[in-house]
């Protein structure tokens, strides 16, 4: 096995977000399901984008935002996703590269046009998320760089592109290369929906292609149909040798490919600001240790580390660089 040029590959939904606090009334008035993603079309989206006056605007997606806090650790990061020849395809391009992340994949000629995430944050750092899928799950095979794939240490894949057939497809053939290059494949659940949307497709997969799964003990509970969670992490780990389940307030269990079980105390932050992207920048953390050969409790403790700065504050990314923070964690 060649030596490894990133520590995390990933592939996902290539998404814009457009984020505004709003209070609480503002969700029933316009529609919005509280704490939820909702799959929306364009005409919706037009609309929600419009009554988003105050908006900022922010190169997102789930593997993306991982990424970025990949790279915000110091580590070597790379990302594959649709986005088109838009002007908000070109923010996500010139947003991304700006975070030290390999991005490479060539626009698609619109329409559709690049995706969009339109996010609601509640007084009390719930996101609402509504999402124009647009053109990101137009990603085929034929958008995939197996050489790329190759050269990472982990391959991350994104539940949500799971949505289309075709991005299934490629969503599978990015872990068959990986696997065939020796390397790791780590999977995000992404969203309860999504769970609901493809349990058989995500349990042959885990069964299959995954080597670290990450998910909230909802979307695990969802998984396998069952109110247990400790029924539902012996389910997952005859299947996958590490899982990482978050729980909010209560940290996260890691289980590990020796039936260790290792409790991560959530890190503590001055207040929850913004809920946005805490479970991607907790895989960010947990990938980047891995890569590194770090332990799965110190695994662990670096995504907390990471999600509680991103709810710390408006928007999906970090606003200090990670790796100062794990340093100062003595990580």
């Amino acid at each position: 096995m060649s030596a490894a040029l990133y520590d995390v590959v990933a592939v996902g939904n290539a998404i814009v977000d457009i984020q505004q606090r709003t209070p609480e009334d503002f969700l029933g008035s316009h529609g919005i399901a509280k704490g939820a993603m909702t799959l929306i079309e364009e005409d919706r989206a037009l609309y929600l984008t419009g009554v988003f006056a105050e908006a900022t605007l922010a190169a997102g997606g789930s593997a993306a935002n991982t990424v970025t806090g990949v790279a915000s650790f110091g580590g070597k990061a790379a990302y594959i996703g649709k986005v088109a020849d838009d002007a908000l395809g070109e923010r996500f391009t010139r947003e991304f590269r700006a975070a030290g992340v390999a991005f490479d994949t060539p626009p698609r000629p619109g329409p559709p046009g690049t995706a969009r995430c339109v996010i609601a944050i509640t007084p009390d750092g719930q996101r609402s998320m509504s999402t124009y899928l647009g053109c990101s799950t137009l990603l085929t095979e034929s958008d995939l760089d197996a050489a790329l794939i190759r050269s990472g240490r982990l391959t991350f894949l994104e539940g949500y592109l799971f949505d289309r057939e075709d991005a299934k497809r490629a969503f599978v053939k990015a872990a068959e290369i990986a696997k065939g290059a020796g390397r790791q494949v780590a999977l995000t659940l992404s969203d309860v929906f999504c769970v609901e949307r493809h349990r058989e497709s995500f349990q042959h997969l885990v069964r299959g292609h995954i080597d670290v799964l990450f998910a909230n003990e909802a979307e695990l509970l969802a998984l396998y149909q069952t109110g247990d969670l400790d029924q539902a992490l012996a389910t997952a780990r005859r299947h996958c040798p590490i899982v990482a389940v978050t729980r909010s307030e209560k940290g996260s269990l890691v289980a590990g490919p020796e039936g260790d079980m290792v409790v991560v105390t959530a890190a503590s932050t001055p207040a929850v600001i913004d809920t946005t992207g805490a479970g991607d920048l907790y895989a960010a953390g947990f990938l980047f240790g891995l890569a590194r050969g770090k332990t799965l409790g110190d695994c662990g403790r670096l995504g907390s580390i990471a999600a509680a700065e991103v709810i710390s504050h408006m928007g999906p990314r970090p606003e200090v660089p990670l790796k100062d923070l794990a340093a100062a964690a003595g990580l």
